[in-house]
């Protein structure tokens, strides 16, 4: 008999056209957020498609704290949420397979059209992470028609709301005791070039808002410039930057200006009505993302200290924390992270490197429970967002026989090699 590689290999390849088909049509349902849209036909598709390919499947609603349902999250509609759940095998022992469906939204006309050429399917959501859930469901069919018996079952999760950090997703999923905190590992679709990430950045995202007091420009003097008030706040945040910017995280990512802890300031700015008006407010957001060896409530205390001190000095401010997540960092000998990583070298023939995202990932929520949970899937980070948008069927192809292997690795009755 062949190996066990090899035959997950063809299973998965026999699929290659529905695989390109169910990726275009999750494409062109434009599920971009914010402000959170289409929810309900992009879960109801994903369910009604994981039913047909013989999977226990359902799309539901999130329960939801009360105060998203009335205020929803920033940027957001507070309208329902939905999960598509569906598993494979029984028993106890759980491994998760992981994924969003909400899409950053278009930055040019026609990114949702879906286009194929040479391999590749083109459009916004086809990295991240639409390709990577086409992926992990025929990962999880082909064990199905492979017939091969778990000790164990898959439960993939697929969730909105990642791109605006995943408080009315994988957090409120957690939150209402829908996701089994005793599983033994999650594997997350994140477009990663063919890397695991077995570490990731934390966050604290907040907007401060200056006050001031509106004047016409002919009688400033009246007013108070809650620009200029700004400028004040930007400085003394710009002298911690220069400070946080010296440390570097000893985990691999390439470049080496990348290792670099970091503050970015201004992502988002705005204030003011009119040229020849003292603004009343302004704001900018402030985005502190830290590396695995930083303590998240150390760098919080640190930020708010500074805009506490501000206030003594008789700046008028406020801040909105709408985002805050820990780093994530998982041993390569883990068990989790040698079955993904003996799994890649059998599918690929390559041996994987293991790296740092630079980004927040939603394995952040299961290893707070202490589920070990790693980034792995088609696609390029470099391309994610981007105004061309694409993933490789064929890396996609790997990637669904990589979860597979990487499953029966952990929940197989006996030995398939």
């Amino acid at each position: 008999m062949a190996p066990l590689s090899e035959r997950t290999r063809k299973a998965v390849a026999a699929h290659r056209a529905d695989m390109a088909a169910l990726t275009k049509e999750l494409v062109r349902i434009p599920t971009q957020n914010p402000p959170a849209e289409n929810y309900p036909a992009c879960a109801e598709l994903l369910a009604r498609r994981m039913r047909a390919l013989g999977l226990r499947a359902k799309a539901e609603k999130i329960p939801l704290p009360k105060s998203a349902r009335a205020r929803g999250a920033t940027g957001t509609k507070p309208e329902p949420r939905y999960v598509v759940r569906a598993t494979i095998g029984t028993g106890k022992p759980t491994l998760y397979f992981h994924g969003h469906y909400d899409v950053v939204p278009a930055s040019r006309p026609g990114q949702f059209d879906a286009r194929q050429r040479n391999g590749n399917i083109f459009g916004r959501g086809s990295a991240d992470m639409k390709g990577g859930l086409v992926a992990m469901l025929y990962g999880a069919r082909v064990l199905k028609e492979l017939q091969i018996p778990l000790a164990g079952r898959i439960e993939l999760v697929f969730v909105p709301d990642e791109e605006t950090g995943g408080q009315l997703g994988t957090a409120a999923l957690f939150g209402s005791g829908a996701l089994a905190p005793g599983a033994i590992g999650m594997l997350t679709a994140e477009p990663t070039g063919g890397a695991i990430c077995n570490a990731s950045r934390g966050a604290i995202t907040m907007r401060v808002t200056t006050k001031g007091k509106t004047a016409h420009v002919g009688l400033s003097f009246r007013g108070v410039n809650a620009f200029e008030k700004m400028l004040i706040v930007a400085r003394a945040l710009e002298k911690e930057k220069r400070r946080i910017s010296a440390r570097k995280t000893s985990f691999h990512i390439a470049p080496d200006a990348a290792r670099r802890s970091i503050l970015l300031l201004g992502g988002r700015s705005e204030g003011g009505t009119n040229f020849n008006a003292v603004p009343a407010e302004c704001s900018f957001t402030v985005d502190r993302r830290i590396n695995p060896e930083e303590d998240l409530g150390t760098e919080k205390n640190r930020l708010l200290a500074i805009l506490d001190r501000l206030r003594r000095s008789g700046v008028e401010l406020e801040a909105e924390i709408f985002q805050e997540g820990n780093s994530v960092a998982i041993e390569e000998t883990q068990p989790l992270s040698r079955a993904l990583a003996q799994s890649i070298e059998e599918i690929t023939r390559c041996a994987p490197r293991f790296e740092m995202c630079p980004g927040l990932l939603e394995t952040r929520f299961y290893a707070e429970r202490g589920i070990p949970a790693l980034g792995f899937g088609p696609g390029l980070l470099t391309v994610s967002h981007g105004p061309s948008e694409y993933v490789s069927l064929r890396e996609m192809e790997n990637c669904a026989a990589t979860y597979a292997l990487t499953a029966v690795k952990l929940l197989a009755k006996e030995s398939h090699s």
